[in-house]
């Protein structure tokens, strides 16, 4: 009975290597959800940026009116408006069309 409380005593061989393996994998796991939400912050800001630019492009056109031997046409014209969210002292580098981050979390009961 001495021998056997003794080697039970004294077997530790899987403790450590368990206790180490949930140590490094929980600071893992800490470490990939702050890298994740910085990623996701980065990629929604430059998707934020490419629908600015394409949202700040002038798409107004117009032409003149042909007057020709036996025919004509009209002139037309379309002016752009400003877009849902767009304002004109919008910063660069900084997520714009009414994108935030710091939305605290909300409770969704």
């Amino acid at each position: 009975m001495k021998i056997t409380a003794k080697k039970l005593w004294n077997d530790e061989a899987g403790f450590v290597v368990s206790v180490e393996l949930v140590l490094i994998s929980t600071i893992a796991v800490i470490g990939l959800i702050t890298g994740l939400t910085a990623v996701r912050d980065g990629v929604v800001s430059e998707l934020s940026d490419t629908a600015g630019s394409v949202q700040d492009l002038n798409q107004s056109y117009s032409y003149n009116g042909v007057v020709g031997h036996s025919g004509s046409t009209a002139g037309s014209d379309f002016n752009d408006a400003l877009d849902f969210c767009d304002s004109s002292d919008d910063q660069s580098g900084q997520a714009d069309n009414c994108i935030t981050f710091d939305g605290a979390p909300a409770n969704e009961n």
